[in-house]
C-alpha cells in the first residue's frame, strides 16, 4: 500500500506534467468560444460577461492570440488581442 509521501510525490509529478502541457502552444484551431484577453472581444464574437467571448454557435473562426506581436502572414488582426486566419 503506497504511503502518503508516495501519493504526494505522484500528485506533484502529475501536476507538473499537467502544467507543462498547459504552457505548450497549441496549433490554432477553429473556436466558437475564446477567453477574453483585453477589454473587448475579437470581431465576430460577443462578450458573454464571464471572461469569455462567443460566436453564439453561428460561426466558427480559427483564431490565435497575438501575444502583443503582429499577426503572421495569412492572418488578420480582429482586435481583442486575437488574429484570425484569412
Amino acid at each position: 500500500m503506497p504511503t502518503f509521501r508516495q501519493w504526494s510525490l505522484r500528485s506533484a509529478a502529475l501536476a507538473a506534467v499537467a502544467a507543462s502541457m498547459a504552457l505548450q502552444t497549441l496549433p490554432a484551431q477553429a473556436q466558437r468560444q475564446v477567453p477574453k484577453i483585453g477589454s473587448i472581444c475579437p470581431m465576430g464574437y460577443v462578450d458573454m460577461l464571464n471572461g469569455k467571448c462567443s460566436t453564439l454557435g453561428l460561426m466558427t473562426y480559427t483564431v490565435q492570440p497575438t501575444n502583443g506581436e503582429a499577426c503572421p502572414e495569412g492572418w488578420m488582426n480582429v482586435g481583442g488581442g486575437y488574429c484570425r486566419k484569412k
